[in-house]
């Protein structure tokens, strides 16, 4: 990817941006709304999709939100549809994040018959109070009903969303949560600390003094996460992802994946926005990422709609990045990764040598504790994994 190549883009990102209720810490673009706006949307989005479809050889899709579970059947259909047309389907990853709240039988079905393959469902918790002061619609019983009806429907590849240091959470509570996580055997997990962010609820009562953070137990939860992952069959190949190398059930001595530096069923499509790979963004605020052009949508539905629906995309904003600044941001992003960059790997990517632009700041990072330099690679420590947004500033240009 040092030169921009001229290839259809592998990797699509759609964002839905409806939710049954807007959650308590959510920064993201979503809004609780009606039938007729979704159905708008839909037709918007298709439009969309016809745009960009001639540079569109999908190998990862995944659909985001918002909650896009939350789309009916006929809605999903369409979109699907109109995949099948503009032949954007059998792409090797197919996911779709979805709510406990919003998992039926016959929509599973209709997902698996159009070749998405695999779900992350947002559990955040399993206790009931946390669920409530997160602003969740679902109960901790839906997790494992809708659970059994994903499997019942034949996926075999399912991530479970999990939060820690949500306030009034203790470590017991934390534990439990993970231990019944775990004991779902589930093929993927992520789990993300809260983080208070402007123009939440949660960041007005942070503000208004109604709970403080405390920072030595979220570390020592991080840590519980690791553990407990980690002894369940579970590798972190990225500071909030963990993934197994094999499906429970399956002999792993057998699978020659378990000495890669990442787990078998690792999320690909993530870990091509880590790698700094080419993606386009479809759906209201959504980014993209095409031969070093930084692309955003409109952060508003009836103005995304009225964009697609005169003819054009809905881009908001369009920046074409230097050769250096990309390289910075690849660079920045592969080191949430445990793996980090073997050096030949990121001047294949970038056209760049991370010895020679940033030796100075890995020197940094390896004097802090936070990273080791190899004579093949540089990898964030363990430590440094808690601290990769502070340490990949350091590679911005």
């Amino acid at each position: 990817m040092s030169e921009l190549s001229s290839a259809p883009v592998t990797s699509l990102y759609i964002h839905v941006p409806f939710c049954a209720l807007k959650c308590e810490y959510c920064a993201f673009y979503s809004e609780a709304s009606s039938g007729e706006l979704i159905n708008r949307y839909t037709r918007a989005l298709i439009r969309e999709l016809e745009i960009v479809a001639s540079d569109l050889r999908p190998k990862t899709i995944f659909c985001g939100g918002g909650t896009p579970s939350i789309l009916n059947l006929r809605q999903w259909e369409q979109i699907l549809r109109a995949m099948e047309r503009l032949n954007l389907l059998g792409a090797e990853e197919f996911t779709i994040e979805s709510n406990p709240a919003t998992v039926s039988a016959d929509k599973c079905k209709l997902l698996r018959d159009f070749g998405v393959n695999r779900i992350s469902m947002g559990v955040q918790s399993l206790n009931e109070t946390l669920l409530g002061r997160l602003g969740r619609v679902h109960s901790r019983e839906m997790v494992f009903k809708s659970y059994d009806t994903l499997r019942a429907a034949g996926f075999d590849n399912v991530n479970l969303d999990l939060m820690f240091a949500i306030p009034t959470q203790t470590m017991e509570i934390w534990r439990a949560t993970l231990n019944e996580a775990m004991a779902m055997q589930s093929e993927h997990l992520s789990s993300y600390e809260v983080i208070y962010e402007d123009d939440t609820p949660l960041f007005e009562q942070l503000k208004a003094g109604e709970f403080s953070v405390d920072e030595s137990l979220a570390c020592e939860m991080y840590e519980e996460l690791i553990s407990c992952s980690t002894a369940a069959g579970f590798r972190q190949y990225e500071i909030a992802n963990f993934a197994r190398d094999t499906k429970p059930g399956t002999h792993e001595s057998s699978n020659p994946a378990i000495h890669q530096s990442r787990p078998r069923l690792a999320c690909q499509h993530n870990v091509n926005y880590w790698l700094g790979g080419y993606y386009y963004g479809l759906g209201p605020s959504a980014s993209g990422y095409v031969r070093g052009v930084r692309t955003k949508n409109w952060s508003n539905t009836q103005l995304y709609c009225e964009q697609l629906e005169k003819g054009g995309r809905a881009i908001e904003s369009s920046e074409e990045l230097s050769p250096l600044r990309r390289a910075g941001e690849t660079a920045a992003f592969g080191l949430r990764m445990n793996s980090g960059w073997p050096f030949e790997a990121f001047k294949r990517t970038t056209g760049w040598d991370l010895r020679d632009e940033w030796s100075s700041e890995m020197n940094q990072l390896v004097e802090r504790g936070w990273a080791r330099r190899d004579a093949d690679k540089f990898h964030l420590t363990h430590q440094g994994l808690r601290f990769a947004d502070a340490a990949a500033e350091m590679f911005l240009r």
